[in-house]
């Protein structure tokens, strides 16, 4: 036989990227996450935590905050609304000796945030009234029961809100896109996987094309 084989193992794995870069490029592409987010109030302003609130252990007189919304990023998360001031939230709670003040404040967001066919509640504040060592999470089952969580710790609502879901990716024009279901963060920046796979397939076609160029010359 005079004729070579040019099937390529490199163009066929180009084709199968670039079919999978297209095949994906349809899809929806979640642009946020529907999660609670928690915070801190530092210096009078909002801050995103650094830890879970299994983990947090505030002190007495801290206040702290939940807010459910749909948001990109820890950069990009809303702000729990409402009064934020300890004194004017634990008023009506004394302190105990033995024991610690911690002030919540819960915001469930609004309806543009709120799963399909769920109605958020109002906004309130609590003072959880706990042991010198109980954790965030334990002040806020204190005050506002019951809580769930999702097999990777993460909150998932708070007083029974949301009824489902759980950092549940949602796409551009509000419906829950098909990803990652347990998000126990919302996303970061960086290039996303279709665009690294894509040139990723280009880099490779190159060099597929390269190859067979050489392989007729000899």
């Amino acid at each position: 036989m005079t004729g070579r084989r040019t099937p390529a193992p490199a163009l066929a794995l180009a084709l199968a990227l670039l079919l999978l870069v297209l095949g994906g490029a349809g899809q929806a592409r979640a642009v946020g996450y529907r999660y609670w987010s928690f915070w801190d109030l530092t210096g009078g302003k909002w801050t995103y935590a650094t830890q879970g609130p299994s983990t947090a252990r505030p002190s007495d007189g801290d206040v702290q905050g939940f807010r459910f919304a749909v948001s990109e990023d820890s950069q990009h998360a809303v702000q729990p609304r409402g009064e934020r001031e300890f004194a004017a939230i634990c008023a009506k709670t004394p302190a105990r000796h033995g024991k610690k003040r911690v002030a919540l404040v819960i915001d469930p967001g609004t309806a543009a945030d709120a799963p399909s066919g769920e109605t958020p509640p109002s906004a309130r504040t609590a003072c959880a009234l706990v042991a010198p060592d109980a954790s965030t999470a334990e002040a806020l089952a204190a005050v506002a029961g019951p809580l769930r969580y999702d097999t990777n710790a993460l909150l998932c609502a708070i007083t029974g809100y949301p009824k489902t879901g759980c950092g549940d990716p949602v796409a551009a024009g509000g419906p829950t896109a098909t990803a990652h279901p347990h998000a126990s963060a919302p996303a970061g920046h960086g290039p996303s996987v279709g665009l690294l796979a894509g040139g990723a397939a280009v880099a490779v076609l190159g060099a597929a094309a390269v190859w067979q160029a050489r392989r007729r010359k000899g």
